[in-house]
């Protein structure tokens, strides 16, 4: 049985993702398996297929784990979170407000 939680107020990791980047995973498998689904009933040989949706889930495990590994548990949030800043408040360094007067 694969653990999932660690302990008490942490994160919920599995195999190296944490937090939203499971959720990430998850939806882009399910999206795959849509996809997979729509090939198959268009018309497409069921070995281009398969390697379609191969390359396709490859490549979404390599850029969630790259994420997650990236941006950490909370790092991808704020990123995003970060557009949302009028220009005037934008700045690029905390230093103005470590700094002792």
């Amino acid at each position: 049985m694969y653990q999932i939680n660690k302990g008490i107020n942490r994160p919920i990791e599995f195999k190296g993702l944490k937090a939203q980047y499971i959720w990430y995973l998850g939806g882009g498998l399910v999206s795959l398996l849509v996809l997979f689904a729509i090939l198959y009933l268009v018309g497409c040989p069921v070995y281009g297929c398969v390697l379609i949706i191969g390359a396709l889930g490859s490549a979404l495990f390599y850029q969630v784990f790259k994420l997650s590994h990236r941006y950490g548990e909370h790092g991808l949030m704020k990123r995003g979170a970060k557009r949302y800043l009028p220009d005037y408040l934008k700045f690029q360094t905390r230093r103005l407000f470590y700094e002792k007067r």
